[in-house]
């Protein structure tokens, strides 16, 4: 199966809502918290201050009022109460792909269903990007959970036999710089392994002047670890065909060390653009990878102020 079902991805919602919650209260579960406090921060309008207790941010200490009472005072600040979230999500070929665990299209499906699940228990406007399987598929950013189910719903229609197409991720971000209000969120979920980091730079340095931006790469072990099962034959979009002997330990070494590479310039490309960058493997549990990785931008967050 290529692709994930419906009821899953909304089943998913309890791991990004706290269950039991009515509509109308923020969620507390754990992704939900640090997706508040990681991507929604503080607001900009002054509300009032208040006493200070443990675990509020040493910053927001209002250093006048605490000398004049001689106890610490906190300034407080009123939430933004929606921002635009967008999914952007590669539909193409390459996401048909996976060895261990699930396929990559199904690990992209989760990750974004728990991701805007998060967003829309948080008041915010949820929408999204399908690419990869011909003229991109744009879903304007909407409060109504009706968007994003209409969106997680295409995720679930089987894909059409394409052939690569290098220049869709150009060009999805390219519908994304013309259809998004500035200031959105970007989450673009993707399998970046073979995407050009020249290709990349140029069209995410444009896109970041405007949004906030997260890249999610799904991963799969046999994209840096070739497994060892003799002569393979692979065949290009082209139709050229290439026997590879597996069995080849030079041969492994280098696909690794070819991989190793690509990434490390992605993480340079990704810092020198402020922004983030982590991945997600098709074998591992994707609640918990989004967690961890929400974990450490905050983490980075911390140690910056």
């Amino acid at each position: 199966m290529l692709t994930p079902q419906l009821d899953e991805l909304l089943e998913l919602r309890h791991q990004a809502y706290n269950l039991g919650f009515v509509s109308s209260q923020r969620s507390q579960t754990p992704l939900s918290g640090l997706y508040a406090s990681v991507f929604r921060g503080r607001g900009m309008d002054f509300e009032e201050v208040r006493e200070y207790r443990h675990g509020d941010e040493i910053r927001n200490i209002d250093w006048r009022v605490t000398a004049r009472m001689n106890k610490p005072y906190l300034k407080v600040y009123r939430e933004e109460r929606e921002r635009s979230v967008v999914l952007c999500i590669d539909t193409g070929i390459l996401m048909q792909f996976g060895t261990r665990g699930t396929f990559k299209s199904i690990t992209a499906a989760r990750v974004a269903a728990l991701l805007g699940w998060s967003a829309q228990g948080h008041g915010d406007r949820v929408g999204g990007l399908l690419f990869g399987q011909g003229t991109p598929q744009f879903f304007r950013p909407h409060r109504s959970p009706r968007t994003l189910g209409q969106l997680l719903r295409r995720l679930t229609v089987p894909p059409i036999a394409t052939t690569p197409d290098d220049t869709a991720l150009e060009q999805a971000l390219k519908v994304l710089n013309r259809s998004t209000a500035t200031g959105a969120l970007l989450f673009i979920i993707a399998d970046f392994n073979q995407t050009p980091i020249a290709v990349l730079q140029r069209t995410l340095s444009l896109l970041h002047q405007r949004h906030e931006i997260v890249l999610i790469n799904v991963d799969d072990p046999a994209d840096y670890d070739l497994p060892a099962i003799g002569p393979v034959c692979f065949t290009a979009p082209d139709g050229t065909q290439t026997y590879v002997d597996t069995d080849n330990l030079q041969g492994r070494i280098a696909y690794r060390q070819a991989w190793e590479k690509h990434r490390l310039e992605m993480t340079q490309m990704a810092r020198r653009l402020y922004i983030d960058f982590f991945s997600v493997s098709t074998q591992a549990d994707v609640y918990q990878s989004v967690l961890d990785s929400l974990r450490q931008r905050g983490q980075q967050q911390r140690t910056h102020r």
